[in-house]
C-alpha cells in the first residue's frame, strides 16, 4: 500500500501544531476514474478524471473549523494552514466540538478486506470497447429499440489520515462497473425506459455483459402496455433491486444530526419494539469485498458490527463525536457502511407465489418522505399480482403512509439481497398499503 499519503497527512499535521493549532486532524485523498459510454453503437463520451486533495480540521484554543485545499505544494500548503490557523481563532468556542478520543481507535480490525485489484487500473482502451459492444450488439436495432446505452467505469481510490493525538491509518478500493439503458418506442408516444448495471471492487465481480443488456432490454420490455394503477389497499411486494431505497428511507434518520436537532421519528426508540418482528439489521463494515467495507469510519473510529435493529427492536444510532458529546451518548460511528438484512427462507417468485393479489414494486418514481414524522409519499411503478403470477404493468400511482407504520407491516423478507449495494435488501412484502392511482 502506498504510504506517501500518510506521510503527508503526517506533515500537515505537524504543520498545524507548529503554526498553532493545538490538536489537528488531517485527510489526504488521491482518485483516478475514468468512464466510457456508447450510445447507439456510436462511443459518445470518454472520461478521465484524476485527482488530490487535503482535507483538515483545527482546534484552537477551544474553537474548531475545517478547511479543504487541492493545492499541496509546501509553500502553498504552509500559507494554507497558516491562514486557517488564524481564521479558527477568530470563531466562537464551541465546547462540544473535541477531537476523538484515542480509545476510540483501538482495536482496529486486522483483516484483509480485500477491496483493491490492481488489474482494475490497467483495463485498456479496447478492453473497455469490446464490453461496450458486446452490450451494445444485443440491444441496437433490436425491435421497438429507440434508443440503446451502454458504459464502463473504473475507479481507483487511495485514503490516508492522521491526527495529533495518535491516530494513522490509510486504505485504498478500486471499483468496476458495467451498465446497460434502454428507450423503447411504444405506440402514444410512451416511451418506457429501464437499465442495470453492476461491478465491485473486483473485476470478477462485474455481471456479464450480454446478460446486463439483456435484463436492461426484458425489464424495458416488461413495461410496454402500462397502464395507471389502481387506487385500492392491498398487498406491497418490493422487489430487490427497489427495496433498498424504502429501507435507506428507514433508516435515514438514525442519525446525532437528525436526534439532535429533532427531526428523527426514532427519537427515545432505543430498546423498543418499533417495527416488524421479522426485520433485523446488522451494520458491518468487516464484510470482505462488501462495496461499504472500511477498516476504521471517517473519524478514526476502529471498524465493528453494529447491530442496528434486531427482530423490530431498535439496537444502535449512529453517532459521532460531535453529536454524541451533545446528546450525552458514547459514539458509534457516524456513517453507515454495509447495512445487511437477515434473510427469510423464499425469493421474490415463491414470495409472489403466495399472494392471490397485490402489486409488486419495481422501481419508485420522486416524491418525499418526512425523517421528523415518518409521514411518505412516494410515486411507484410496477407490475399488479394475480393469483401468485406477475400480471399487468402499472404505473402514475402513489403509496401514502408512514414508515414505521408501513415497517410495522412487513410480513416477510426474502432470502434474495441486492447484491450491487452496500444496503443487502431482499424481497419485501407488506400487507395493508394504501395506492393511489385510477
Amino acid at each position: 500500500m502506498d504510504s506517501s499519503l500518510l506521510n503527508r497527512a503526517n506533515e500537515a499535521v505537524d504543520l498545524a501544531k507548529k503554526l498553532g493549532a493545538n490538536e489537528a486532524w488531517a485527510n489526504i485523498s488521491r482518485d483516478n476514474g475514468v468512464s466510457f459510454e456508447m450510445r447507439n453503437g456510436v462511443l459518445e463520451r470518454v472520461e478521465e478524471s484524476t485527482s488530490q486533495g487535503l482535507s483538515i480540521q483545527l482546534w484552537v484554543d477551544g474553537r474548531y473549523s475545517a478547511h479543504s485545499t487541492n493545492d499541496l505544494r509546501p509553500a502553498s500548503l504552509e500559507s494554507f494552514v497558516k491562514e486557517a490557523v488564524a481564521i479558527t481563532r477568530s470563531l466562537q468556542k464551541d465546547p462540544f466540538r473535541v477531537i476523538p478520543d484515542p480509545s476510540l481507535f483501538e482495536n482496529r480490525p486486522n483483516i484483509n478486506l480485500d477491496l483493491v485489484d490492481q488489474s482494475v487500473s490497467t483495463v485498456s482502451r479496447e478492453e473497455r470497447l469490446e464490453l461496450l459492444k458486446a452490450m451494445n450488439d444485443r440491444l441496437y436495432g433490436k425491435d421497438k429499440v429507440l434508443s440503446a446505452t451502454s458504459s464502463v467505469s473504473t475507479s481507483h481510490a487511495h485514503s490516508a489520515a492522521a491526527s495529533s493525538n495518535g491516530f494513522r491509518g490509510n486504505y485504498e478500493t478500486t471499483s468496476m462497473w458495467i451498465g446497460a439503458g434502454v428507450v423503447l418506442d411504444e405506440e402514444g408516444g410512451k416511451r418506457p425506459e429501464e437499465g442495470f448495471f453492476g461491478g465491485g471492487h473486483h473485476r470478477s465481480e462485474l455481471p456479464d455483459p450480454t446478460k446486463t443488456a439483456d435484463m436492461a432490454l426484458e425489464l424495458a420490455r416488461n413495461r410496454l402496455g402500462s397502464t395507471k394503477g389502481p387506487t385500492k389497499k392491498t398487498t406491497m411486494i418490493v422487489h430487490p433491486r427497489a427495496a433498498g431505497s424504502i429501507v435507506g428511507r428507514l433508516l435515514g434518520p438514525l442519525t446525532g444530526g437528525s436526534l439532535q436537532q429533532r427531526r428523527s421519528f426514532w427519537a427515545d426508540l432505543v430498546n423498543k419494539e418499533s417495527v416488524s418482528p421479522v426485520l433485523s439489521i446488522v451494520d458491518d463494515p468487516l464484510i470482505v469485498r462488501g462495496l461499504g467495507s472500511r477498516p476504521f469510519d471517517g473519524e478514526g473510529i476502529s471498524a465493528k458490527r453494529l447491530p442496528i435493529i434486531e427482530k423490530g427492536i431498535l439496537q444502535n444510532y449512529y453517532i459521532d463525536t460531535y453529536y454524541g458529546k451533545k446528546l450525552g451518548m458514547a459514539p458509534t460511528t457516524g456513517s453507515p457502511s454495509n447495512r445487511v438484512m437477515e434473510l427469510g427462507p423464499k425469493d421474490l417468485s415463491g414470495l409472489i407465489a403466495d399472494l392471490p393479489e397485490g402489486i409488486l414494486i419495481t422501481s419508485w418514481l420522486g416524491g418525499n418522505s418526512d425523517g421528523a414524522t415518518g409521514d411518505f409519499s412516494l410515486g411507484v411503478r410496477g407490475h399488479l399480482i394475480e393469483d401468485g403470477q406477475i400480471g399487468a404493468p402499472v404505473s402514475e400511482m402513489n403509496v401514502t403512509g408512514n414508515l414505521l407504520t408501513l415497517f410495522q407491516s412487513l410480513v416477510a423478507v426474502g432470502n434474495d439481497p441486492w447484491k450491487f449495494s452496500p444496503l443487502k435488501a431482499p424481497t419485501l412484502v407488506f400487507e395493508d398499503v394504501n395506492f393511489s392511482g385510477a
